[in-house]
């Protein structure tokens, strides 16, 4: 008996050690889940909106796009979630053209258009940070936002730490990946994840005004998190969407009108 409790411990053992092994290796396929675009794909979202490219030393190249307004008030440079492509992400435009805003976003490696793949957060960042040093200089003496929906959220809050901005839109945000984890799957060791994404270390240094929209609803990453953010930026408002989750935020008009209200408010400082 003690044998064969034993043989099943160190099987169960191995088992651990063995999914533990394929998280450490694997976690890009778990974090990220782009949608590919062929290389001929035409985006049609108006003749305003316009496809730039931004070009890595590895020699990758992140596709995005830009509107451009004739006399806009600023720019929202957008970072999005970990699923789907500049197709999916690009819908919401509107919300910006009648802000008078220009929005610029971008597709990550290996997502819609975009070349090569993603490899570690420190890649991430510096891609993200290219793109911005791109598209800025364009907007000098304007409104810079700098805006994130949920993976994107960690990304923006870094940029934003980094740059000041005169606002920083957080959507759907977490606290940190590693602290994410911890809820959603107890079982795996914080030190196993390679891509933190630690918000709530980054936030104190956001000197500018925050603003975090969070879904009562959201399941994935609770609003809880945008909470205890909150309590980390006390220069931040948090609105709650009521009635939404964590992928239908756009869609309600509470939502809208939290995003066109802090972008006025911005231009007006």
């Amino acid at each position: 008996m003690r044998r064969a409790l034993l043989k099943l411990l160190i099987t169960a053992a191995g088992f651990y050690v063995a999914v533990l092994a394929a998280l450490w290796w694997g976690q890009e396929k778990l974090l990220f889940a782009p949608d590919r675009l062929p290389a001929d794909h035409v985006f049609h979202f108006g003749n305003d909106v316009h496809e730039v490219s931004v070009a890595r030393p590895d020699g990758a190249r992140l596709d995005a796009l830009h509107l451009r307004l004739p006399a806009p008030r600023g720019i929202v440079f957008y970072l999005h979630g970990n699923a789907g492509d500049l197709q999916s992400w690009f819908g919401n435009v509107d919300v910006y053209r009648r802000a008078g805003y220009d929005l610029f976003m971008l597709d990550y490696r290996g997502y819609g258009k975009s070349t090569g793949r993603i490899a570690s957060e420190a890649q991430l960042r510096e891609d993200v940070r290219a793109a911005w040093q791109q598209i800025a200089p364009l907007y000098a003496g304007k409104v810079r936002v700098i805006a994130g929906r949920s993976l994107g959220t960690g990304l923006a809050a870094g940029l934003a730490a980094e740059v000041h901005p005169e606002l920083t839109v957080l959507i759907s945000p977490y606290r940190s990946m590693r602290r994410l984890a911890a809820e959603l799957y107890p079982w795996v060791p914080g030190a196993l994840l390679r891509y933190p994404l630690d918000t709530e270390a980054l936030a104190p240094r956001i000197t500018g005004p925050v603003l975090l929209l969070h879904g009562d609803r959201d399941s994935l990453i609770p609003p809880a998190h945008s909470a205890a953010l909150q309590a980390l930026l006390p220069h931040a408002r948090f609105i709650p969407i009521d009635g939404a989750g964590h992928n239908d935020l756009q869609h309600f008009p509470a939502y809208t009108h939290a995003v066109r209200e802090a972008l006025d408010a911005a231009a007006q400082r």
